[in-house]
């Protein structure tokens, strides 16, 4: 799941370290793809100080719900209905067509959540811009994150371009699938192909808006009662 639908879980949640626990290991990655934190494995080091334990709480969360939907049937379902409608955008290049619906799932969903008003994005961007401290930069220390100075500098500019609001536009999920991408490979796409895959989210998107697409995160929020996670 991405940024918003992590929040989703946590929107109601008034510890600006939990929430930014949550979307932690995604601001990790797309920090610098090759960074591979596991404070899980070590969560004696985190006890002894609640930002740190919040920070762990939210890291652990994000790791469970990621667990759920992508071994939820309706992940499944989707990405395989996604990658059918995307087909006729990838009959040429490098992208591979799973890769694409996985991604591309993920991020209508965030398109959904910040268009219908489910989550406050606004508020979302605040509880990070709270939990960029001190504290947030001795839990990473302890996690071994390699260059402090760089993660800070991303995640400045990650807050102050309160970028997410731009999901708006179903255009600019294709934006961000291409700059995706981009990382991966030389030229992904031609802009014939980009207007394609365009026009393919934007019926997909009204199809998972009429089938329902909060099932997912009904289910994903009862599974974590069971657990009591």
């Amino acid at each position: 799941m991405n940024f918003l639908s992590h929040f989703y879980f946590e929107r109601q949640n008034s510890s600006d370290y939990m929430v930014m626990g949550v979307v932690l290991p995604d601001l990790i990655k797309n920090a610098d793809k090759d960074w591979n934190l596991n404070p899980q494995k070590d969560e004696y080091l985190f006890r002894d100080v609640p930002e740190y334990a919040a920070l762990l709480s939210g890291w652990k969360r994000h790791l469970e719900v990621d667990r759920i939907f992508h071994s939820s049937l309706f992940f499944k379902e989707q990405t395989a209905l996604l990658k059918q409608l995307i087909l006729p955008a990838l009959q040429t290049g490098p992208v591979k067509p799973f890769f694409l619906a996985h991604i591309g799932l993920e991020l209508i969903l965030d398109h959904l959540l910040l268009t219908q008003g489910i989550v406050d994005t606004a508020h979302f961007y605040q509880q990070l811009n709270n939990a960029h401290t001190p504290s947030l930069a001795g839990f990473l220390k302890y996690a071994g994150l390699p260059d402090q100075k760089r993660f800070d500098h991303f995640l400045d500019n990650f807050i102050s371009s309160e970028y997410l609001f731009s999901y708006e536009q179903i255009e600019n999920i294709t934006y961000a699938l291409n700059r995706i991408c981009m990382r991966l490979w030389n030229n992904p796409f031609q802009e014939e192909q980009l207007q394609t895959l365009t026009l393919k989210l934007g019926e997909f998107k009204q199809q998972l808006d009429k089938q329902g697409f909060m099932t997912i995160f009904n289910q994903i929020n009862e599974e974590l009662d069971k657990q009591n996670f």
